[in-house]
C-alpha cells in the first residue's frame, strides 16, 4: 500500500468529527463574518446591502465599545489571569497537605460553585452583592461600612463571582500537574534546606509550567465569552460600568436590532481570543 494510500486510510476515521466540525463550526463562522460586512437588521427591512468595513469602523469610534473592550480585559486579567489561576494554584497546593476530610469538603464546595449553572451562580452572587445581601448584613453586624457592591464596584463583583465560579477547573488541573512532580525532587529541596516558598518558586512552578499556560488559555478563553453571569448581576449597569463585549454585543444586535453591528463586534471579540490564543501556544511553543 502506498503512503499517499495509507494516510488516506488513517484520516477516514476522523472525517465525521471533521464534517461536524465544517457544519456547525467553520460554516455558521463563516456565515458572520459574511454578515459582518453589511447592514442587517432586525426591523424588518426589505434586504440587507453590503457596507465593507463600516461596521469595524463603526466599533473602533464607539466609546461604548472600547469601554466594553477595556471592561472585558479588566474583567479577564482580575477573574482568569489572576483569581482564578492563582486561588485555583494555592487550594491545590494547600489540599496536598490537609487531611482526607478536609480534602474532600473543600473540594466539594469549590466544585459545587463550577457544577451550578451559570444563571443560578449569577442569582446566589446577586443576592450575595445586592444592597440588602448577604455581604452587608454581615458588615452591618460588624459595624463596618456597607454600600451598594453592584452600583459602586459592579466591574470587581462580577469579578469576584467569575472566580468563585471558575476557580475549581484550575484546581483540578494544578492538583493534576502537582500529583506528577516527583516526590523525590522535593525531598531533595528540603534537604538543601529550601523553604515553602523557596520550593514553590525553583521547583514546583518551573515543573508545572506547560500546566499553568494550558490551564490560562483555557481559563482565559472561557472568561471572554461570559454573558450570563454579568447578565443576571448586573446587566452591564450602571452606565455600562460592567458592560463586557459579549454584553455589548448582545445589546447592539438584539436589542438595537444592529445585527450587522452586532456581529462586528462578535468577530472583533473572537479576534481578541485569538491573539491570546496564540501567545500562550507561543510560550507552550517554547517549553518543548
Amino acid at each position: 500500500m502506498s503512503g499517499a494510500r495509507r494516510s488516506l486510510v488513517r484520516a477516514l476515521p476522523l472525517s465525521p468529527a471533521v464534517a461536524l466540525l465544517l457544519l456547525f463550526l467553520a460554516g455558521p463562522i463563516a456565515y458572520c463574518v459574511v454578515i459582518a460586512f453589511t447592514d442587517l437588521q432586525l426591523t424588518g427591512q426589505a434586504q440587507e446591502s453590503f457596507v465593507g468595513f463600516d461596521n469595524f469602523r463603526r466599533a473602533f469610534g464607539d466609546e461604548a465599545f472600547l469601554n466594553a473592550v477595556w471592561l472585558t480585559l479588566v474583567f479577564t486579567v482580575l477573574s482568569s489571569l489572576v483569581g482564578q489561576n492563582t486561588l485555583g494554584l494555592a487550594l491545590a497546593a494547600l489540599m496536598r497537605r490537609a487531611s482526607k476530610p478536609v480534602r474532600t469538603l473543600t473540594g466539594g464546595i469549590v466544585v459545587t460553585a463550577w457544577v451550578l449553572p451559570e444563571v443560578v451562580a449569577g442569582f446566589l452572587l446577586y443576592a450575595f452583592f445586592r444592597r440588602e445581601g448577604t455581604l452587608n448584613a454581615i458588615l452591618d453586624w460588624l459595624r463596618l461600612p456597607s454600600q451598594n457592591w453592584l452600583f459602586t464596584l459592579p466591574i470587581l463583583a462580577v469579578s469576584f463571582a467569575n472566580v468563585w465560579r471558575g476557580t475549581a477547573f484550575s484546581m483540578l488541573v494544578y492538583s493534576a500537574a502537582l500529583d506528577e512532580i516527583p516526590q523525590e525532587i522535593t525531598e531533595a529541596a528540603e534537604v538543601d534546606g529550601a523553604g515553602g516558598w523557596r520550593r514553590m518558586w525553583h521547583v514546583t512552578l518551573p515543573m508545572i509550567r506547560r500546566s499553568i499556560a494550558t490551564n490560562l488559555m483555557l481559563n482565559t478563553l472561557q472568561t471572554l465569552s461570559v454573558f450570563g453571569l454579568i447578565w443576571v448581576m448586573t446587566r452591564g449597569g450602571p452606565s455600562g460600568k460592567s458592560q463586557t463585549l459579549p454584553l455589548f454585543m448582545y445589546e447592539q444586535a438584539f436589542q438595537n436590532s444592529l445585527i450587522g453591528y452586532g456581529t462586528a463586534v462578535a468577530l472583533l471579540l473572537l479576534l481578541i481570543g485569538s491573539l491570546f490564543s496564540v501567545v500562550y501556544l507561543r510560550l507552550l511553543r517554547t517549553e518543548v
